[in-house]
């Protein structure tokens, strides 16, 4: 079982659909049925939901393989909430066009994503050598 990574794919579910549902209010305020229409803020709420849709799922994937290493489960649960805020400051600032708070979002985000990538490149090779 994968409890630390279930808490986080459950909790990247739930503001998902927050992201969603931010777009469909701004489409019905603004009467746009598909793209932006234009709209600024339509934009900014679209692209924060497909940014979170295009890295959470491999941020997840990642997170679980190292969970199943029986890496402590603290250090996973701290890089689990260090990609979590990197991608709500992300989706926060594409919604709000705050390019410092998108710069963070992203520095979270790629440290995070390197960080379990190299972990999770470190175990298939130890497991490869018989380590």
């Amino acid at each position: 079982m994968l409890p630390i990574t279930s808490l986080f794919a459950g909790l990247f579910a739930l503001y998902f659909v927050r992201l969603a549902i931010a777009v469909i209010h701004l489409r019905r305020t603004n009467k746009v049925a598909l793209g932006a229409g234009g709209v600024a803020d339509l934009e900014g709420a679209i692209r924060a939901h497909g940014n979170f849709a295009e890295y959470v799922p491999l941020g997840l994937i990642l997170l679980g393989l190292l969970e199943g290493h029986s890496i402590h489960p603290a250090f996973v649960a701290v890089l689990g909430g260090l990609f979590a805020l990197g991608r709500i400051f992300h989706a926060r600032a594409l919604s709000q066009a705050n390019l410092k708070l998108r710069v963070r979002g992203m520095m979270l985000t790629f440290g995070t994503l390197i960080t379990l990538a190299i972990m999770n490149i470190i175990f298939a090779a130890r497991t490869w050598l018989g380590q």
